[in-house]
């Protein structure tokens, strides 16, 4: 069974699509995750259908990035055990905005002062 993780950055390389073989393709990224004091640059890869969901993002947009983390054992052909980790991405998004809320000037709300006097005076109460 494999983990769900997401991890928000700066989108640093968008790789172009690979044929690995006639029914395996495969793209890979990295993004650059500065939230701590030594940025990080962490490479994911994107197979088959989910090769496309990089075409929408430049190099330099923030985004998030919905990925299982997979790994593998591999036998060589002298008999040496190695193993290998890569993290999938199954989903790209624009990083939400730090303020979820509308933009908003720094300008006072009107006060009813603030109207015209000829509305004010129409003002049923």
């Amino acid at each position: 069974m494999s983990s769900e993780f997401k991890i928000a950055g700066s989108l640093k390389v968008k790789g172009n699509e690979q044929a690995v073989s006639e029914k395996f393709r495969k793209r890979e990224f990295v993004i650059t995750d500065a939230s701590s004091q030594y940025p990080q640059h962490i490479s994911f890869q994107l197979t088959q259908d989910k090769c496309g969901l990089l075409d929408a993002y430049n190099v330099g947009d923030e985004i998030t990035v919905s990925f299982n983390l997979r790994g593998r054992e591999w036998k060589s052909p002298q008999g040496e055990i190695k193993y290998f980790n890569s993290l999938e991405a199954w989903r790209i998004e624009r990083k939400a905005e730090t303020a979820q809320q509308p933009h908003q000037d720094n300008y006072p709300a009107p006060t009813i002062e603030d109207m015209p006097m000829d509305v004010k005076d129409d003002l049923p109460f």
